[in-house]
């Protein structure tokens, strides 16, 4: 599976205007608030349209300004997990999941719901509402529900962020562990330098709306940097305790 990217959108004097690619791995967009990275997760699902260019997915093109593509989000086979996770606090964890396998045949939506519970651990809590589990296990609901569905692209909008070190930690082994089970391309943007080296196969850094280097975690780090972009990758904040930060450098 492969996601190509390269497009244009400018919002109230901001423009985004950026061209990458990626395969079966985790893409970390990383950079300053406001330099057009959850923008570009919108893009991909349909939830906004560039101005021009194209995306392309699995060889599917789901937007080309030039042939006048624009497939509808729902139509587009991407997962989207938000920074607030958006789980329905009036249903349960069996009715969140379900709802993302809405347009399935009522068989293959319990067959897939069984297989997302046993895959996320979730047994135990089918018949618990939202306020009744803990952060991790809502996380691990949300990534369910946005997979139920098995789709090409998994899109994390900081979806860590809310949670305590310890469960991070713990969750960003589980997301490896969600690339290799469903071997798809998974975008995620974080503002943690240690979250984004430690996970990302391909880091691709954005400043102000453009794409300023992209590259595994070693590359990219060892890489000379501007003024501005180098305080986000300041060594010092990629040592939380527990975490081992350093990488192989170049020959």
């Amino acid at each position: 599976m492969r996601l190509s990217v390269n497009f244009k959108k400018e919002v109230r004097g901001f423009t985004l205007n950026v061209e990458w690619a990626m395969g079966n791995e985790i893409a970390v967009l990383f950079g300053h608030s406001g330099a057009g990275k959850s923008m570009t997760l919108q893009l991909l699902a349909g939830l906004m349209k560039p101005d021009e260019g194209f995306i392309s997915s699995g060889g599917r093109v789901l937007f080309d300004s030039s042939q006048k593509i624009d497939v509808p989000p729902h139509c587009r086979s991407f997962g989207y997990v938000f920074q607030d996770l958006a789980l329905f606090p009036n249903m349960t964890v069996r009715e969140n999941i379900l709802y993302g396998a809405k347009g399935l045949e009522k068989k293959e939506r319990q067959c897939r719901f069984h297989t997302m519970m046993e895959i996320f651990r979730l047994e135990t809590l089918e018949n618990r509402m939202p306020s009744e589990i803990s952060g991790g296990q809502k996380q691990r609901v949300a990534f369910a529900r946005s997979l139920i569905r098995r789709p090409e692209t998994l899109l994390l909008d900081e979806p860590f962020s809310a949670l305590d070190n310890k469960v991070r930690l713990e969750m960003r082994n589980y997301l490896k562990d969600v690339q290799f089970a469903f071997q798809i391309p998974i975008v995620l943007v974080t503002h943690d330098v240690a979250e984004a080296c430690a996970l990302a196969d391909k880091i691709i850094v954005y400043e102000k709306g453009r794409l300023s280097r992209t590259g595994c975690s070693s590359d990219v780090f060892h890489q000379p940097f501007d003024t501005e972009t180098g305080l986000l990758f300041d060594r010092k904040q990629l040592c939380p305790a527990g975490f081992s930060c350093e990488f192989p450098r170049k020959q």
